[in-house]
Parts: C-alpha cells; structure tokens; sequence
C-alpha cells in the first residue's frame, strides 16, 4: 500500500519530468521507426498514456490490471498495438513504448523517496511489475491483432486466387491453381455462387489445369461445389482433367457419374455454348 501511494504521489507531482524524459527516451528508441509514425504521433501516445496512468494511480490496485477498473488503460493499449500492426512494427518495438517508462518513472521514485534504501527498493519493485504487467498485455494485444491481420490477407487471397471470370453471356468460368482444401472450397461455393445470382448465368466451368494433384479429399470438395450450383438452377463443367488426374479418379473409386468433365478448358466452353444455344459458323 506504501508503495501504491508513493507511485501515485511520484506520477502525479512529477509529471512533467518523467513525460520530458520518457518521450525523448521513445523518440530515441523508435529512431528505425521513422516513416511508420511521427514524433509527434509518438509523444501525443506517451502523453496520453501517462495521463491515464496517473489517474489510475490514484485509485486503483496496481497489482490487478486486469481488474474493471483499469479497462481505460487497457483499451488504450490494444488501440497502439493495433496502430502499430498496421504500421509494420514487431511485438518487440511496441513493447518497448511501455518498457522505456521504467527509467523516467525509477528516478521520479527516487527523488519522492529521498534516501530511504528500502522505500526505494520496494517502490521500484512495484513500478517495475506494474509496467511488466502492461507490457505483457500490450504484446498480447499486438499479438492477437497480428493474427487477426495474417487470417484477413489469408482470406483475401484465398479469394485473389479463385476468380470467377464470366466468359459469355450466362457461361461464368472459375479456373483453380493450387491445393483445394476446406476453406478455399467455402470461398469457391460462396463465390461462384454468389456471381451465378448476381449474372443469372446457366452454366458454370471449373478449371482444375492448375490444381496439381487430385485426391479423395479434393474429389469431394469439387462435388460439393458441383452440388450447390446445381441446388441453384445452373449446370456445372469441369475441365482440365488430365490423364494422370483421371487415372486417380479412378483408382481412388470416387463417383463422377453425372459431372460432365472436359479435357481442357476450350472444350468445356465450347459444350457451354452449345448448351446455351450459341452456334458458331466458320467462313
């Protein structure tokens, strides 16, 4: 409780020497950082950040920052580390925002403290888990945003890498290159689905030229898919089915019975057309 009120007194009647040192310790830290976010953007943060914390001296535990109460100073926290994950910064650099405070704070103590050994000692102690507590948070925070980045550029392009292309009037054509998992067949249905509606067409072409091999598991996707298109009025192609990818068909035992395939994507638009009563005569 000494210390908790010897913090609270240091931060609170000390202020601006430990904000003067502390910004030009993070100026100092982040001088790779130039670029990704100014100076002046920095120290507004500390600013903001050290008023915050002096407010939450005063009345809170500074042993439980995960309590109601210090929600504000967390809050905070996960908005830099989100601004930082955008801006291209390591987990390393965003915590050295809070860990570069211990110097300016461990003098102000010092001075509050004057002589006394063993107010200093315990003081320090308790500023330095204090600020250990909201660094781990801050790097949990910046972690848990980074996934959350990583898993939107996967999906988006897992959907750059399955365009559904329309080749006429009616005939959409969705070429695949790479492995089909799971997910990827998700955003394939969901897609191509969806730009069946938006296009009203009856005919839809996946190309597998470019999925390099062929197992049960894939076999199965694409009869998902081809099952779904036909749930919503319109045929469904697929072509690219090489040699190789046939005999694979085959020996895995996996039912096509009723999927018109195509050798090879020409072949499949030409059927496409026929299909939709397009006729072409050459001269």
């Amino acid at each position: 409780m000494a210390s908790k009120r010897t913090i609270a007194a240091a931060l609170q009647s000390r202020r601006p020497a430990i904000l003067h040192k502390w910004q030009e310790q993070v100026e100092q830290d982040s001088a790779s950082a130039k670029g990704r976010i100014s100076v002046a953007d920095l120290k507004a943060q500390a600013a903001n950040f050290l008023d915050l914390l002096v407010q939450l001296a005063q009345t809170e535990n500074l042993e439980d920052v995960g309590s109601p109460g210090w929600q504000p100073l967390r809050t905070f926290l996960e908005e830099l580390s989100r601004q930082r994950v955008l801006a291209g910064f390591s987990s390393d650099e965003t915590a050295t925002f809070i860990f570069s405070l211990k110097r300016p704070l461990f003098d102000a103590l010092k001075q509050q403290c004057g002589g006394d050994i063993d107010q200093i000692t315990g003081d320090i102690w308790a500023a330095t888990a204090l600020l250990d507590r909201l660094g781990l948070h801050t790097i949990k925070a910046f972690q848990i945003t980074r996934e959350e980045v990583i898993g939107r550029q996967q999906m988006e392009l897992l959907e750059l890498s399955t365009p559904v292309v329309k080749l006429w009037d009616g005939i959409l054509a969705l070429p695949m290159i790479g492995t089909l998992d799971s997910a990827r067949t998700q955003i394939v249905m969901e897609s191509l689905l969806q730009k069946i509606v938006e296009t009203e067409s009856q005919v839809a072409i996946i190309d597998i030229t470019g999925v390099p091999t062929v197992d049960t598991l894939v076999a199965q996707h694409l009869l998902k898919t081809v099952t779904a298109i036909r749930l919503m009025g319109a045929d469904c192609i697929i072509s690219g089915v090489r040699p190789q990818i046939a005999q694979t068909i085959v020996h895995l035992g996996v039912d096509l019975q009723g999927v018109t395939t195509k050798a090879n994507l020409a072949d499949a638009l030409a059927l496409a057309l026929k299909r939709s009563g397009v006729t072409f005569t050459k001269h």
